[in-house]
């Protein structure tokens, strides 16, 4: 079969632009593979996966999985990477995890929105990449590498005191607001000014915060504003 690399229990199925598992793949390989690597597909589904039932690991980077995404039991699998798929509810997926595969050690999640790094958007920080690993020790308590950084004591410790508040919670849209959005584009300009008929003059008074580590403008904050 073109494409297809098996090596002792080892398969390799790359870039083969497939969009679901390959029914022959589990038939011919199902029964012996340990490892399976799908990486730079177009997969959105893992329905053909129920026939490894005994893998070890699993590598299903750069493919087009999102929150759907629902593995079979998989008992004896110990490293899963799902790096830059379209995963967006991590604790949906954490939760089909500590199901799925109970014996899970090595996690990768890194270019998906559910993990928060300037990989995904700079708008994200370290401080939040380091909630996220709280969090998802919280719910897999026996991982020992996840994103290719492995699992300190500390990390460990902090994950069985706080774990559980690291949950990011995103407010969801009401329909109404949708609609709003959609009918008014954001602009920074004052609500008077924003019809091009209008040519009166507006005066508006905005109010700037500096994030950044090494902020140079710092030293023009006034007393008054510390």
């Amino acid at each position: 079969m073109a494409g297809l690399m098996v090596s002792g229990t080892q398969v390799s199925y790359i870039g083969q632009d497939c969009r679901e598992i390959p029914e022959h793949l589990g038939r011919d390989c199902g029964h012996f593979a340990k490892r399976l690597d799908l990486s730079f597909n177009l997969l959105r589904s893992l329905e053909g996966l129920s026939a490894f039932r005994s893998l070890e690991e699993l590598i299903l980077d750069n493919n087009l999985l999102g929150d759907d995404l629902v593995l079979p039991g998989l008992p004896r699998l110990h490293t899963l990477t799902l790096n830059k798929n379209r995963i967006t509810d991590l604790e949906c997926l954490l939760d089909h995890l500590a199901e799925a595969t109970p014996a899970l050690e090595y996690l990768s999640l890194l270019g998906n929105v559910a993990c928060p790094n300037e990989l995904v958007s700079l708008e994200k920080d370290e401080e939040d990449y380091k909630r996220y690993r709280c969090f998802v020790l919280h719910k897999l308590p026996r991982l020992k590498f996840l994103d290719a950084q492995k699992v300190t004591r500390q990390e460990r410790e902090e994950a069985l005191v706080r774990g559980a508040f690291m949950k990011v919670v995103k407010p969801k849209p009401s329909s109404g607001d949708v609609d709003a959005s959609q009918e008014h584009q954001y602009t920074p300009l004052p609500s008077a000014s924003r019809e091009l008929t209008s040519h009166r003059g507006v005066l508006g008074k905005c109010h700037y915060i500096y994030y950044g580590k090494n902020s140079e403008g710092n030293r023009f904050i006034r007393d008054d504003q510390l």
